[in-house]
């Protein structure tokens, strides 16, 4: 009787193990294959065009590939920009059009290239929901990017009045300051040269970093450069993510890149918390500045009689502006300063525009929608 009983245990024990590991089993080929393979139909049903699905890889390798080969050449500027940024993607609209869809691995991601689509997408906000990216990618830029829905309105009418035109107006003095130091540091090394090769991409960064720092959190040098340290190396090991296939709960597994980025991550949000701390203690005394993006976000956030944002959220933001800002305007100075450098008589105009509106006075706000030339190359001026 007990031998039957114990032989009945064992049957329904391996009766389980074979179920979970056919649905384990069915739930992996369904996300490999099946569910691919049948959104390509679906997809092709509807006129859209692109590489018949491969497994598991879809394009990501040879999208890989093409964006090695393409940064591997010298710039040519004869070239479509596309080709170096994204030769993939170009490739793919020349063979297939502007109704056409690429493989992230086994995700299929259609290219809206139609205005009115584009247009749509934006007013459907609700229906048209952001990609859930790997938990990497919400590491290195969280908040606002990322939320959706009633958390994104919360965050958007809090760090709003952060961001009002007159707000930025104060900071003009801190952004001409960061500026001349940087030239001044450019007339040392020329200075007892006739000629001089001067890489300026790496004196750019460190302008958009030094203006972050001390406009938008009025941190010291050191601490913001210890911040941005941290994430450039984040951003290496999430562009090393990028370049492959997002498993489901790799982020969990103890590797060697998560763990790090875990690592990174807390190092990030300890001077974080350490900086809004001070902010809100010199806050309570009497003694913060009133025209760092900073004190604004804690200030707008104290006034939320209830939908206030925790320490981590404001922490989110912070790491998204710190990110956000410093990336995209470094890189739009190093590419003006290109356009500007290939198109001398432009560069010349500009010149001649920024003498004839400030002359040799310090930059004031107003005098910039005077500069019509100089907001050719930086549109954002336009809108100010």
């Amino acid at each position: 009787m007990q031998m039957e009983t114990s032989s009945r245990s064992s049957s329904v024990v391996v009766a389980i193990i074979l179920v979970i590991i056919g649905t384990l089993a069915w739930r992996v080929l369904n996300w490999v294959w099946f569910r691919p393979k049948n959104l390509e139909r679906f997809l092709r049903k509807q006129g859209i065009a692109g590489n018949p699905y491969r497994f598991f890889h879809g394009d990501l390798k040879q999208s890989v590939e093409m964006i090695k080969q393409a940064r591997s050449q010298p710039f040519d500027f004869s070239q479509p920009l596309a080709l170096r940024v994204a030769p993939f993607l170009l490739q793919t609209l020349n063979n297939y059009g502007k109704n056409s869809f690429i493989w992230i691995g086994p995700v299929p991601r259609v290219n809206i290239t139609n205005p009115e689509h584009i247009k749509e997408v934006f007013a459907k906000i609700n229906e048209f929901q952001k990609v859930k990216t790997n938990p990497q990618f919400q590491v290195l830029a969280p908040g606002l990017a990322n939320h959706e829905g009633d958390k994104w309105a919360k965050h958007r009418k809090i760090i709003n009045p952060a961001f009002h035109l007159e707000k930025l107006k104060l900071m003009l003095p801190l952004f001409h300051e960061c500026c001349i130091e940087m030239i001044e540091k450019w007339e040392k090394l020329i200075s007892s040269k006739e000629s001089c090769e001067l890489d300026v991409w790496p004196y750019l960064q460190d302008l958009s970093r030094d203006c972050i720092s001390q406009a938008a959190f009025g941190s010291n040098h050191e601490q913001g450069h210890r911040i941005f340290q941290l994430l450039d190396e984040l951003t290496i090991l999430v562009i090393q993510v990028a370049q492959s296939v997002i498993i489901p709960g790799w982020w969990f597994m103890p590797t060697k890149a998560n763990r790090k980025t875990k690592e990174i991550d807390r190092e990030i949000q300890a001077s974080f918390k350490r900086m809004i701390n001070q902010r809100e203690d010199a806050m309570k005394a009497g003694e913060a500045p009133n025209d760092d993006l900073l004190v604004l976000l804690i200030e707008s956030n104290l006034k939320q009689a209830k939908e206030r944002l925790n320490i981590q959220d404001v922490i989110g933001e912070c790491k998204l502006f710190y990110f956000a800002g410093q990336e995209t305007t470094s890189v739009l100075l190093v590419w003006t300063m290109i356009l500007l450098s290939k198109y001398p008589h432009w560069q010349a105009q500009a010149r001649e525009e920024v003498l004839q509106v400030f002359g040799g006075k310090r930059p004031e706000f107003d005098g910039l929608n005077r500069l019509k030339v100089v907001s050719l190359y930086i549109p954002s001026l336009s809108a100010l």
